[in-house]
């Protein structure tokens, strides 16, 4: 069940200095007035750039009015247009605030309120240094401004794409002189700059494209590190692209920092905008056109949040954006939208019956969300029922959705199957039982409720380990946040492995898959402890590798979802996953590792069976394929390769393994190899003993280990055999042979001269078959005894 709002009404502006007056600016006017508060919530500034002077177009009103002087001002041609109203921290007191009014040509009021006196000016400053300049976007950041200024060219028939780069962000802070408060020196983040929106939140800026003139420049957005001096480049439609750090004012310079990306940025997408606004937890928050809402992160990285109803937004309509704690609010043709901005989840939409609406602050309160109409101040609230219509937990919600997704893909029907069909319908009890014993389990978390279900109280007993295991976790997840940085790592490591534990003993399929992967990807060394853990592998006291997982563990390893299943997206099968783990962090383990995976497979599959992994690609060419994407051709990847090749045992890859030995001239390791697996079959014994024959014959490197290849001759191979895969395989000689040659490395009737020997006086077979037969005493033999 979702969770029911409701509106409040917490101010009719009788509270408010003038507020009658507040009253009548809002409702006054054809275009939307625009409206700030104040970091302490109790001033309110109103701009109406419409109202024609000697009107005032920025007023200031104090909520509980405790007198002094107000604060109005008008401004009238040839004077420039407003640029900013903007709310810093004052240099003067600390944890104080003062008002920055910021004109296009640069000219700044700095204002500051005191009880009993009032609105008083502090100092007026010139924010930019040159007289031609023209602030076309300001921000604030702490005590610092940060805009970004046009600067026409000297030239009037410049060219115009040099035009269009007329453009430089700068940045200066608020000080406190022996004058009075004064701005520190001007730092230049990036100059010959398209136009750009600046967008601060507390400890990064963003650089929003401000036309789509030019198509290169309005594909991307740039985010400045103030901190670090880093700018980087993100697109939304490839994510992280670049970073650089600027260390001089000629690496400022915005055609530089693009020169190694310009490729890369041609084949982009364009930037699709039309509403942006920074989130309190240090993102951008971003609308399409088609009302789809997206945060970029400050690494660059994006995620979709949100699509709002209504399809395409029309140019000129007007989206609202603003987060209160975890809660992002959009305000959209008359419609309230609060959704979760970490699960994406809608909580509540509501229709407003008011014309304009604007966001408030509300300090102190994070969580609470106040809006300012023309009849007041209303706060939205959640409501709080005692009984069973009490919101429900995420988590119980979460369930349905799952649930939903898992009876959809089994289903064989074509209608969608919904959360709101799932709970209705009666017919599927096991996600309805799943709830109620999570909502009675949460619920005796925070105080006593009424007992569960009859029904239930034995599944709730059968689950008890479950969801003792799952409070835990939340926990665990607690602690991750609130840590301190030095024991981030072993929370990191324990809440890793809970979750590779929890994914094995789910349904494998591409979605937990592809969630292993990204654990896999994010946190290597954890994810390896991980499967250690959970395949409880080590060492028994001979050095060998055991592993003594349950057969549901290996059956996940093995048989989830393939290559040929998950696609070319990046997704690896989780035995893959694996193989690269061990190649990483204990590549000697690999072998043994194949080997174990392969005798569970050889008991738990029939030979050759299309279900099993075996029946697909054989696993020891599955892990060379994870051997041959780490691109490093070395003799540690040739040692591997051989171990892999043979840890099968299979006579294909035994041979293999062989030939990679001839190759290598190891041929001690080949002779060792070609001993240990000839008693394997007598098929492979006679592959393998043909093979060595015919390296005997080009050259003498197997000459000091013919005694021990003479012992691997097959029983049915013949001299004859044995001379024609000889003459078979001699070297071609150029010249014409001479007797008693000087070379060594000739081939000698004295060398084959044991072999040839010890076949002619081996027993023929066909007599060792009758042999028998042919000591039997009597011929035909007695006729058994009747049975009476």
């Amino acid at each position: 069940m979702k969770r029911a709002g409701m509106l409040r009404q917490v101010s009719d502006f009788s509270d408010f200095s003038r507020g009658h007056w507040l009253q009548e600016l809002l409702c006054q006017g054809e275009e939307p007035s625009r409206v700030q508060s104040s970091p302490d919530g109790q001033h309110l500034l109103v701009l109406q750039k419409s109202r024609p002077p000697p009107l005032p177009q920025v007023v200031a009103f104090q909520r509980y009015s405790v007198g002094g002087a107000d604060l109005e001002r008008n401004w009238q041609p040839p004077q420039p247009a407003l640029a900013g109203l903007l709310f810093l921290q004052s240099p003067v007191t600390l944890g104080s605030w003062v008002l920055a009014i910021v004109w296009e040509h640069g000219r700044t009021e700095v204002w500051h309120f005191v009880v009993a006196l009032g609105w008083q000016l502090l100092q007026t400053l010139e924010l930019c240094q040159g007289a031609r300049a023209r602030i076309i976007s300001v921000c604030s950041q702490g005590a610092n401004l940060v805009w970004c200024e046009e600067r026409p060219p000297l030239d009037a028939h410049s060219d115009m794409s040099k035009c269009a780069f007329r453009f430089c962000v700068c940045t200066r802070a608020l000080e406190m002189g022996d004058q009075g408060v004064r701005l520190g020196t001007v730092r230049i983040v990036l100059h010959n700059s398209p136009e750009y929106q600046v967008l601060a939140s507390p400890q990064h800026v963003f650089l929003v494209p401000a036309t789509a003139s030019f198509a290169t420049t309005s594909k991307f957005l740039l985010i400045w590190h103030p901190e670090k001096a880093k700018l980087t480049i993100t697109a939304p439609s490839a994510g992280f692209i670049h970073s650089k750090v600027l260390r001089s004012s000629s690496e400022s310079d915005f055609r530089k920092l693009l020169l190694g990306s310009v490729g890369l940025l041609s084949g982009l997408a364009p930037l699709d905008i039309h509403t942006s606004a920074v989130s309190n937890s240090e993102g951008l928050l971003l609308v399409s056109t088609k009302g789809a809402v997206n945060m970029v992160e400050p690494d660059g990285t994006q995620r979709h949040i949100f699509d709002l109803e209504g399809g395409p937004l029309a140019q000129g309509s007007s989206v609202q954006l603003k987060t209160f704690g975890s809660i992002l609010a959009c305000m959209l043709a008359g419609v309230l939208y609060l959704i979760d901005q970490n699960s994406g989840r809608l909580i509540e939409k509501k229709i407003l019956s008011m014309k304009e609406v604007h966001f408030l602050e509300s300090p102190g309160e994070e969580d609470s969300i106040q809006l300012l109409t023309q009849t007041g101040i209303y706060g939205f609230s959640f409501s709080k029922p005692e009984d069973s219509s009490r919101p429900e937990p995420c988590l119980v919600e979460m369930v349905f959705e799952e649930a939903c997704r898992y009876y959809q893909r089994r289903s064989l029907s074509s209608s969608k199957l919904t959360v709101e069909k799932l709970k209705k319908g009666g017919v599927f009890q096991a996600p309805v039982a799943l709830a109620a014993i999570l909502q009675h389990s949460l619920r005796q978390k925070q105080k006593p409720a009424r007992g569960l279900q009859d029904t239930y109280a034995k599944l709730l007993s059968t689950m008890s380990l479950e969801l003792q295991s799952y409070m835990s976790l939340e926990l665990l997840k607690t602690c991750v946040v609130c840590a301190p940085q030095s024991e981030v790592e072993s929370y990191c490591e324990e809440l890793v492995e809970q979750e590779v534990s929890r994914v094995l003993h789910s349904d494998m399929d591409k979605d937990n898959l592809a969630y292993l992967n990204s654990i896999f990807a994010s946190f290597p060394k954890a994810a390896w402890k991980a499967t250690r853990s959970c395949l409880q592998l080590q060492q028994n006291g001979d050095g060998l590798l055991v592993a003594r997982a349950t057969p549901e563990v290996w059956k996940k390893v093995l048989g989830g979802p393939q290559q040929e299943e998950v696609g070319q997206n990046g997704v690896v099968p989780l035995f893959e996953l694996i193989c690269a783990s061990f190649l990483r962090f204990k590549p000697k383990w690999l072998p043994s590792f194949v080997e174990l995976t392969q005798q569970y497979v050889s008991i738990s599959w029939a030979y050759s069976s299309k279900e099993g992994p075996e029946g697909r690609v054989p696993l020891y060419k599955r892990a060379l394929g994870v051997l041959a994407r780490k691109n490093k051709c070395s003799e540690a990847n040739d040692e591997m390769e051989l171990e892999l090749l043979l840890c099968s045992k299979r006579p294909k890859a035994v041979l293999q393994a062989l030939h990679l030995l001839i190759r290598l001239k190891r041929w001690q390791r080949v002779v060792e190899v070609a001993e240990k697996f000839s008693k394997l079959s007598p098929l492979l014994n006679k592959e393998i003993f043909t093979t060595l024959l015919a390296e005997f014959a080009q050259h003498r490197e197997l000459d000091p280990y013919l005694d021990t290849l003479w012992l691997l001759c097959p029983a049915e191979l013949t001299a004859s055999d044995i001379l024609t895969v000889v003459l078979q395989h001699l070297p071609h000689s150029q010249e014409d042979p001479v007797p008693f040659s000087s070379e060594g490395n000739q081939l000698t009737v004295g060398l084959l001269k044991p072999l040839l020997q010890r076949v002619v006086q081996r027993p023929c077979v066909q007599d060792e078959m009758y042999s028998d037969a042919l000591q039997s005493p009597t011929f035909p033999p007695p006729t058994p005894p009747r049975e009476h």
